[in-house]
Protein backbone atom coordinates (compact mmCIF):
# COMPACT_ATOMS: atom_id res chain seq x y z
CA UNK A 1 0.00 0.00 0.00
CA UNK A 2 1.68 3.30 -0.91
CA UNK A 3 -0.21 4.87 2.40
CA UNK A 4 1.95 2.42 4.47
CA UNK A 5 5.12 2.78 2.47
CA UNK A 6 4.69 6.45 2.86
CA UNK A 7 3.99 6.49 6.19
CA UNK A 8 6.48 4.00 7.56
CA UNK A 9 9.52 6.04 5.87
CA UNK A 10 7.98 9.05 7.28
CA UNK A 11 8.56 7.74 10.52
CA UNK A 12 11.82 6.04 9.98
CA UNK A 13 13.40 9.30 8.78
CA UNK A 14 11.99 10.73 11.90
CA UNK A 15 12.46 8.01 14.74
CA UNK A 16 16.34 9.17 13.42
CA UNK A 17 16.40 12.74 13.60
CA UNK A 18 13.89 13.30 16.91
CA UNK A 19 16.14 11.01 19.78
CA UNK A 20 13.04 12.03 21.79
CA UNK A 21 11.10 9.56 20.61
CA UNK A 22 13.26 6.67 20.88
CA UNK A 23 13.94 7.20 24.12
CA UNK A 24 10.32 8.18 25.11
CA UNK A 25 9.12 4.41 23.15
CA UNK A 26 12.02 2.82 24.93
CA UNK A 27 11.28 3.58 28.58
CA UNK A 28 7.66 2.75 27.93
CA UNK A 29 8.59 -0.43 26.58
CA UNK A 30 11.21 -0.70 29.89
CA UNK A 31 8.46 0.04 32.03
CA UNK A 32 5.88 -2.14 31.09
CA UNK A 33 3.66 0.32 29.80
CA UNK A 34 3.74 -1.51 26.31
CA UNK A 35 5.20 -4.16 24.42
CA UNK A 36 6.53 -2.31 21.57
CA UNK A 37 5.85 0.59 19.94
CA UNK A 38 3.70 -0.63 17.40
CA UNK A 39 1.20 -1.02 20.02
CA UNK A 40 1.28 2.77 20.14
CA UNK A 41 -1.78 4.73 18.21
CA UNK A 42 -0.06 7.77 16.00
CA UNK A 43 -3.17 10.10 16.71
CA UNK A 44 -1.96 12.34 13.98
CA UNK A 45 1.02 13.89 12.00
CA UNK A 46 1.57 17.16 11.06
CA UNK A 47 3.60 19.15 8.09
CA UNK A 48 4.29 22.93 8.00
CA UNK A 49 4.53 24.97 4.80
CA UNK A 50 4.41 28.16 2.89
CA UNK A 51 1.66 29.65 1.37
CA UNK A 52 3.03 30.55 -2.00
CA UNK A 53 2.01 29.19 -5.60
CA UNK A 54 2.67 26.02 -5.94
CA UNK A 55 3.60 25.02 -2.76
CA UNK A 56 1.34 25.12 0.41
CA UNK A 57 -1.45 23.62 1.46
CA UNK A 58 -3.11 23.50 -2.04
CA UNK A 59 -0.01 21.22 -2.97
CA UNK A 60 0.68 19.17 -0.26
CA UNK A 61 -2.66 17.75 0.45
CA UNK A 62 -3.13 16.39 -3.21
CA UNK A 63 -1.00 13.49 -2.26
CA UNK A 64 -3.52 12.94 1.22
CA UNK A 65 -6.43 13.05 -0.75
CA UNK A 66 -5.47 10.65 -3.37
CA UNK A 67 -4.52 8.15 -0.63
CA UNK A 68 -7.81 8.55 0.50
CA UNK A 69 -8.06 11.38 3.16
CA UNK A 70 -11.17 13.41 3.76
CA UNK A 71 -10.33 17.46 4.02
CA UNK A 72 -12.21 18.71 7.27
CA UNK A 73 -12.19 21.47 9.42
CA UNK A 74 -10.59 24.79 8.67
CA UNK A 75 -8.60 27.08 11.55
CA UNK A 76 -7.09 30.54 11.07
CA UNK A 77 -4.18 31.32 13.52
CA UNK A 78 -3.91 35.37 13.60
CA UNK A 79 -1.13 36.17 15.44
CA UNK A 80 1.20 33.66 14.19
CA UNK A 81 -0.36 34.11 10.09
CA UNK A 82 -1.44 30.74 9.51
CA UNK A 83 -4.06 28.68 7.98
CA UNK A 84 -4.49 24.75 8.85
CA UNK A 85 -6.93 21.92 7.63
CA UNK A 86 -6.96 18.54 9.25
CA UNK A 87 -7.40 15.25 7.35
CA UNK A 88 -9.41 12.38 8.37
CA UNK A 89 -7.76 9.25 7.00
CA UNK A 90 -9.55 6.46 4.77
CA UNK A 91 -9.48 3.89 7.84
CA UNK A 92 -9.75 4.59 11.23
CA UNK A 93 -5.91 2.84 12.44
CA UNK A 94 -4.03 5.83 10.07
CA UNK A 95 -3.26 8.78 11.59
CA UNK A 96 -5.00 11.86 11.27
CA UNK A 97 -3.33 14.93 8.96
CA UNK A 98 -2.79 18.72 9.84
CA UNK A 99 -1.27 20.66 7.58
CA UNK A 100 -0.56 24.49 8.07
CA UNK A 101 0.70 26.78 5.84
CA UNK A 102 2.54 30.31 6.28
CA UNK A 103 0.02 32.99 5.44
CA UNK A 104 3.30 34.77 3.40
CA UNK A 105 1.08 38.02 2.22
CA UNK A 106 0.79 38.82 6.18
CA UNK A 107 4.65 39.01 6.44
CA UNK A 108 6.58 42.54 6.32
CA UNK A 109 7.79 43.27 2.71
CA UNK A 110 11.54 42.06 3.75
CA UNK A 111 10.52 38.73 5.09
CA UNK A 112 8.05 38.06 2.12
CA UNK A 113 11.41 39.02 -0.26
CA UNK A 114 13.22 36.50 1.24
CA UNK A 115 11.12 33.61 1.29
CA UNK A 116 10.49 34.65 -2.39
CA UNK A 117 14.01 34.37 -2.92
CA UNK A 118 14.39 31.03 -2.39
CA UNK A 119 10.93 29.78 -4.15
CA UNK A 120 10.80 32.12 -6.93
CA UNK A 121 11.76 29.72 -9.26
CA UNK A 122 9.29 27.12 -8.59
CA UNK A 123 6.89 27.64 -11.64
CA UNK A 124 4.86 24.46 -11.34
CA UNK A 125 3.43 22.73 -8.25
CA UNK A 126 5.82 19.74 -7.75
CA UNK A 127 3.28 17.28 -6.71
CA UNK A 128 1.81 17.55 -10.18
CA UNK A 129 4.99 15.19 -11.16
CA UNK A 130 4.35 12.49 -8.54
CA UNK A 131 3.04 9.35 -9.37
CA UNK A 132 1.00 9.50 -6.24
CA UNK A 133 0.34 5.59 -6.46
CA UNK A 134 4.59 5.04 -5.54
CA UNK A 135 4.82 5.40 -1.42
CA UNK A 136 8.77 5.68 -1.69
CA UNK A 137 8.28 8.27 -4.67
CA UNK A 138 6.74 10.01 -1.81
CA UNK A 139 8.45 9.38 0.79
CA UNK A 140 11.59 10.65 -1.02
CA UNK A 141 9.45 14.23 -1.83
CA UNK A 142 8.43 14.77 1.74
CA UNK A 143 12.33 14.86 2.09
CA UNK A 144 13.30 16.24 -0.71
CA UNK A 145 15.14 19.56 -1.62
CA UNK A 146 12.07 21.93 -2.88
CA UNK A 147 14.36 25.14 -2.85
CA UNK A 148 17.87 25.88 -2.28
CA UNK A 149 18.92 25.77 1.59
CA UNK A 150 19.38 29.66 3.17
CA UNK A 151 21.67 31.33 4.74
CA UNK A 152 22.02 31.84 7.96
CA UNK A 153 21.47 35.57 7.99
CA UNK A 154 18.34 34.81 5.89
CA UNK A 155 17.24 31.96 8.08
CA UNK A 156 17.74 34.42 11.48
CA UNK A 157 15.85 37.56 9.69
CA UNK A 158 13.12 35.09 9.09
CA UNK A 159 13.46 33.61 13.09
CA UNK A 160 12.90 37.27 13.90
CA UNK A 161 9.80 38.33 12.49
CA UNK A 162 8.06 34.29 12.13
CA UNK A 163 10.07 31.53 13.95
CA UNK A 164 7.37 29.23 12.25
CA UNK A 165 8.71 30.55 8.75
CA UNK A 166 12.55 29.96 9.69
CA UNK A 167 11.63 26.71 10.58
CA UNK A 168 9.94 25.82 7.40
CA UNK A 169 12.51 27.54 5.19
CA UNK A 170 15.63 25.31 6.52
CA UNK A 171 13.41 22.01 6.93
CA UNK A 172 10.41 22.24 4.60
CA UNK A 173 7.92 19.52 4.22
CA UNK A 174 10.02 17.23 6.87
CA UNK A 175 7.63 15.73 9.71
CA UNK A 176 6.58 18.11 12.40
CA UNK A 177 5.60 15.52 14.93
CA UNK A 178 3.54 12.62 15.21
CA UNK A 179 1.21 12.35 18.28
CA UNK A 180 0.78 9.27 20.99
CA UNK A 181 -2.50 8.64 21.71
CA UNK A 182 -2.45 8.55 25.88
CA UNK A 183 -5.98 7.17 26.25
CA UNK A 184 -5.36 4.19 24.78
CA UNK A 185 -2.16 2.82 27.28
CA UNK A 186 -2.92 1.04 30.53
CA UNK A 187 -4.23 2.53 33.44
CA UNK A 188 -1.79 4.82 35.31
CA UNK A 189 -0.79 6.13 31.95
CA UNK A 190 -4.28 7.44 30.46
CA UNK A 191 -4.64 10.40 30.81
CA UNK A 192 -2.73 13.47 29.56
CA UNK A 193 -2.19 14.21 33.12
CA UNK A 194 -1.03 11.37 34.48
CA UNK A 195 1.52 10.86 30.97
CA UNK A 196 3.11 14.20 31.16
CA UNK A 197 4.13 13.38 35.07
CA UNK A 198 5.37 10.39 33.69
CA UNK A 199 7.76 11.99 31.11
CA UNK A 200 8.66 14.53 33.62
CA UNK A 201 10.09 12.33 36.30
CA UNK A 202 12.58 10.55 33.17
CA UNK A 203 13.35 14.06 32.54
CA UNK A 204 11.66 14.92 29.47
CA UNK A 205 10.84 18.57 28.99
CA UNK A 206 7.10 19.62 28.01
CA UNK A 207 5.96 22.81 26.35
CA UNK A 208 4.32 25.42 28.83
CA UNK A 209 3.13 27.67 26.43
CA UNK A 210 -0.19 28.92 28.01
CA UNK A 211 0.27 25.98 30.17
CA UNK A 212 1.19 22.10 29.83
CA UNK A 213 -1.99 20.43 29.14
CA UNK A 214 -3.55 22.41 25.96
CA UNK A 215 -7.46 21.83 26.89
CA UNK A 216 -10.41 22.00 24.72
CA UNK A 217 -13.40 24.21 25.66
CA UNK A 218 -15.52 21.05 25.55
CA UNK A 219 -12.66 19.12 27.39
CA UNK A 220 -13.23 16.24 25.31
CA UNK A 221 -9.67 17.03 23.62
CA UNK A 222 -6.29 17.61 26.11
CA UNK A 223 -2.96 18.15 24.70
CA UNK A 224 0.92 18.20 25.19
CA UNK A 225 4.02 18.14 23.65
CA UNK A 226 7.51 18.03 24.10
CA UNK A 227 10.35 20.91 23.68
CA UNK A 228 11.82 20.37 19.98
CA UNK A 229 15.68 19.07 20.54
CA UNK A 230 18.22 21.03 19.44
CA UNK A 231 19.59 19.78 15.62
CA UNK A 232 22.77 20.90 13.58
CA UNK A 233 22.08 22.31 11.08
CA UNK A 234 24.30 23.67 7.87
CA UNK A 235 23.15 26.82 6.12
CA UNK A 236 24.37 27.43 2.57
CA UNK A 237 27.31 30.12 3.63
CA UNK A 238 28.83 26.88 5.28
CA UNK A 239 28.00 28.31 9.05
CA UNK A 240 26.66 25.61 11.17
CA UNK A 241 24.00 26.37 13.92
CA UNK A 242 21.85 24.42 15.97
CA UNK A 243 18.38 25.33 15.81
CA UNK A 244 14.67 23.79 16.66
CA UNK A 245 14.42 20.33 14.98
CA UNK A 246 10.87 17.93 15.47
CA UNK A 247 9.19 17.27 18.65
CA UNK A 248 6.64 14.70 20.02
CA UNK A 249 2.82 15.20 20.70
CA UNK A 250 0.66 13.38 23.30
CA UNK A 251 -3.17 14.00 22.95
CA UNK A 252 -6.07 12.34 25.01
CA UNK A 253 -9.70 12.39 23.48
CA UNK A 254 -12.49 12.10 25.79
CA UNK A 255 -15.19 9.53 25.28
CA UNK A 256 -18.43 11.26 23.99
CA UNK A 257 -21.12 11.81 26.35
CA UNK A 258 -23.22 9.52 24.18
CA UNK A 259 -21.05 6.72 24.21
CA UNK A 260 -19.90 6.53 28.71
CA UNK A 261 -22.05 3.80 28.84
CA UNK A 262 -19.90 1.56 26.03
CA UNK A 263 -17.73 -1.18 27.96
CA UNK A 264 -14.06 0.06 27.63
CA UNK A 265 -13.47 -2.82 25.35
CA UNK A 266 -15.97 -1.78 23.08
CA UNK A 267 -14.87 2.22 22.55
CA UNK A 268 -12.96 3.06 19.18
CA UNK A 269 -12.15 5.80 17.91
CA UNK A 270 -15.71 7.48 16.54
CA UNK A 271 -16.57 7.15 20.51
CA UNK A 272 -14.39 9.75 20.95
CA UNK A 273 -14.00 13.81 20.42
CA UNK A 274 -12.56 14.13 16.58
CA UNK A 275 -10.98 17.20 14.85
CA UNK A 276 -9.04 19.67 16.52
CA UNK A 277 -8.66 22.54 18.62
CA UNK A 278 -6.92 25.73 17.38
CA UNK A 279 -6.22 27.27 20.66
CA UNK A 280 -4.45 24.25 20.95
CA UNK A 281 -2.86 24.26 18.54
CA UNK A 282 -1.69 28.03 18.45
CA UNK A 283 0.35 26.84 21.39
CA UNK A 284 1.50 23.73 20.64
CA UNK A 285 3.23 25.19 17.25
CA UNK A 286 5.36 26.96 19.50
CA UNK A 287 7.02 23.46 20.88
CA UNK A 288 10.08 24.84 17.78
CA UNK A 289 10.11 28.34 19.45
CA UNK A 290 12.63 29.83 21.28
CA UNK A 291 10.66 31.02 23.95
CA UNK A 292 10.54 26.75 24.87
CA UNK A 293 13.82 25.38 23.49
CA UNK A 294 16.01 28.32 25.51
CA UNK A 295 14.51 26.80 28.72
CA UNK A 296 15.78 23.76 27.87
Amino acid sequence: MPLDQMLNGLMSRYLERVPDVKAILDSMVADGIIRDAGEIENDHIAFRSLGVPFLGIASLEKIFLHLGYTKRDYYYFQEKKLDAYWYAPPEEHYPRIFLSQLRVQDLSPAAQAIISKYTKDIHSDPVDALDLDDGAALDHFLHSSLWPLPSLADYRALAAESEYAAWVIYNRYYLNHFTISVHNLQDGYNTIASFNSYLEKKGFALNDAGSKIKTSPDWGLLQSSTVAAMVGAEFADGVRELIPGSYVEFAERKVLPAFLSLPAEEIKRVHRREGFEAANADKIFESTYSSQTERT
